[in-house]
């Protein structure tokens, strides 16, 4: 055997490291992928707090208003809040 001859040991020692290389190739492509992935549903997430934080507040303001609708008696309905009045000089 010259030195120029390729062993065997050698030709499968080089094979199984392409191999080895290629299976961490797609190992970071997937991991890539799979990043991607994460950082859009965060994103999303992030999206529905800001629309929750929106309807909170205007849960928040229609639930104030009928506060302030109950504890003020003397309104009458439909007439654009004007005070009845409770003098029955006329």
């Amino acid at each position: 055997m010259s030195q120029s001859e390729v062993s065997f040991f050698e030709r499968e020692r080089d094979r199984l490291s392409l191999d080895i290389t290629a299976g961490f190739e797609d190992l970071l492509s997937s991991s890539n992928v799979l990043n991607r992935k994460l950082e859009e549903v965060i994103g999303m997430t992030r999206e529905y707090e800001t629309i929750a934080s929106l309807w909170k507040s205007f849960h928040e303001l229609m639930r104030g208003q009928r506060d302030e609708v109950l504890e003020d008696r003397t309104t009458v309905p439909g007439t654009g809040a004007h005070v009845v009045s409770t003098n029955s000089k006329r």
